[in-house]
C-alpha cells in the first residue's frame, strides 16, 4: 500500500491524523496535514481506508497492490 496526500487541497481539519496518527501528521503553523508514512504495513490499511473516508477535501489517495 501506498498513501498520497495532495497538500494543496487540504483544509486542515485534521480526521487523517485522529483515523490513522501513525500515518498523518499536521504543520503547526497553518494544520496542513503530511505523511509521516508513504508506505504503512497492512496493519494501517483499514485506519489509512477511514482517513481517506473522513477527508472532506479528499486529500488523500490510498494505492493499494
Amino acid at each position: 500500500m501506498r498513501v498520497e496526500l495532495d497538500e494543496p487541497r487540504c483544509v486542515a481539519s485534521g480526521q487523517c491524523v485522529m483515523a490513522a496518527p501513525d500515518v498523518f501528521d499536521q504543520r503547526e503553523e497553518d494544520g496542513i496535514a503530511f505523511v509521516l508514512d508513504e508506505e504503512p504495513g497492512a496493519g494501517a490499511l483499514d485506519e489509512v481506508r477511514e482517513a481517506a473516508a473522513l477527508c472532506p477535501a479528499a486529500a488523500i489517495r490510498v494505492l493499494e497492490g
